[in-house]
């Protein structure tokens, strides 16, 4: 056996080698999905404004402060003396107005139904986080793993390189000087491909350090994973649990909750035509007369009252408005479910297809490419193959399995990004409703 069929046995050899890479110090999925989602300061903002919106309608219950007054009242300004008028005296006087009818019963009731909406939006928020940090975890897996794969194949071309060069100069085999030239494209263009993954694993990093701290986001994404468990059988769900679901995705009853603080205002509005209560008591004290003479104090009592006589450019206006503000709510709830209705089926369809691929890739792509590798790689050890050939099949394989592997992660990118519209599901998500719901008792 010449040196040349030595080197082609090797690379054989080494073909039928299983590479397992070691793996330390990890980024899981479960410990990146843990951190982002208790270290989100949106929810933590959330939380605050939920706070000033409670305490804003604990303080739109509360009557006005009542107002006092104190004042010298007919001082003479010919001599400046207390005593010198029977008309001067020293008032001191408290008013107090009162709410329109239920008025600041009303107010507080449409305020604590807007706060009823922050939990629910914190839910939301939750949903949404899962689905980003899960997409971007899956592609910088998605990266890391068509790596692996190129450098599982890099040896390989390389001894190829080796094998067609000794061809070549030894002069005893068929390997032309383009064959080497093709083989060293190659490798040059599987060199240019990992610096692009590379560039796609530092960009899906980056969107997740939006979460995670500098020490996790130089780690390495783990190597293994789960699979995205799907929170409903979506190929099962009929239209009308479909609708269902989505009238229970938090953001949606987050609206609900808008809407009925919306329509209590309407209440408010109408509150306007009723007439303003105030009163008002002073007590005046009189000195003495010049000679001596006691004079008795003064009491007031007295009551105001406006009316609501001229209504069309006010009261109307405000009732009016009231209206339009709570019918504007129900429109954005209804866009806000067409639009998670139209793309839950973009995502459902996009996902039935890639099922489909990812069966033909499983069950006839990927065996028909080994076999086809193999066979060509098995002809050219023999010097009965062309070297044109085995380049193709290897790199078509190659290609074929990070195919294979996108198509995957793009499944598991799908079913979180579904399990989006099924949040009301999710009891990560429901939990924060839950405590959100504590927090605001």
């Amino acid at each position: 056996m010449n040196h040349l069929a030595v080197l082609k046995a090797s690379f054989l050899a080494c073909m039928l080698t299983a590479v397992i890479p070691a793996h330390s110090n990890e980024l899981s999925l479960e410990h990146t999905l843990d951190y982002a989602l208790n270290n989100e300061p949106w929810l933590v903002a959330n939380k605050y404004q939920q706070a000033a919106i409670h305490a804003q309608s604990v303080a739109a219950g509360t009557l006005p402060d009542p107002v006092l007054t104190v004042g010298l009242m007919n001082f003479p300004t010919d001599g400046f003396a207390f005593d010198q008028e029977g008309m001067t005296q020293f008032k001191v006087g408290v008013s107090q107005m009162f709410s329109r009818g239920d008025s600041l019963e009303l107010k507080q009731k449409a305020m604590a139904q807007a706060a009823q909406q922050y939990p629910w939006l914190r839910s939301e928020r939750v949903a949404q986080v899962k689905a980003i940090v899960i997409e971007a975890w899956l592609n910088a897996y998605r990266a890391q793993q068509s790596i692996a794969l190129i450098e599982q194949d890099k040896s390989l071309f390389t001894q190829l390189i080796d094998i067609t060069e000794s061809s070549y100069s030894s002069a005893m085999g068929s390997t032309r000087q383009q064959d080497i030239i093709l083989a060293q494209l190659e490798f040059t263009r599987l060199e240019d491909k990992l610096v692009m993954l590379e560039m796609q694993v530092e960009s899906a990093k980056k969107r997740l350090s939006q979460w995670l701290p500098m020490s996790m986001l130089t780690q390495s994404v783990s190597s293994t994973r789960r699979d995205i468990t799907p929170l409903v059988h979506f190929s099962q769900l009929s239209f009308e649990q479909l609708m269902a679901l989505l009238m229970a995705h938090p953001a949606i009853v987050a609206i609900d909750k808008v809407a009925a603080a919306k329509h209590t205002e309407i209440a408010v509005a109408k509150q306007s035509y009723k007439p303003q209560l105030g009163v008002n008591m002073g007590y005046g004290y009189r000195g003495a007369t010049p000679a001596g003479d006691s004079r008795a104090d003064l009491l007031s009592i007295g009551m105001s009252i406006d009316l609501p006589f001229f209504t069309d450019n006010r009261q109307d206006q405000h009732v009016n408005a009231a209206i339009a503000m709570a019918e504007s709510v129900k429109t954005e709830k209804l866009i806000a479910v067409n639009k998670l209705k139209g793309m839950y089926f973009k995502e459902y369809s996009q996902l039935v297809r890639l099922q489909q691929r990812d069966a033909l890739y499983q069950t006839k792509l990927l065996p028909q490419m080994a076999e086809q590798a193999q066979a060509t790689l098995n002809a050219y050890t023999r010097d009965d193959g062309d070297f044109f050939e085995v380049m193709r099949a290897r790199i078509s394989e190659l290609n074929a399995k990070i195919d294979a592997l996108n198509i995957q992660i793009d499944q598991q990118i799908i079913i979180a990004r579904l399990n989006y519209y099924a949040s009301s599901k999710d009891a990560v998500v429901m939990a924060e409703l839950t405590a959100g719901e504590h927090h605001a008792h």
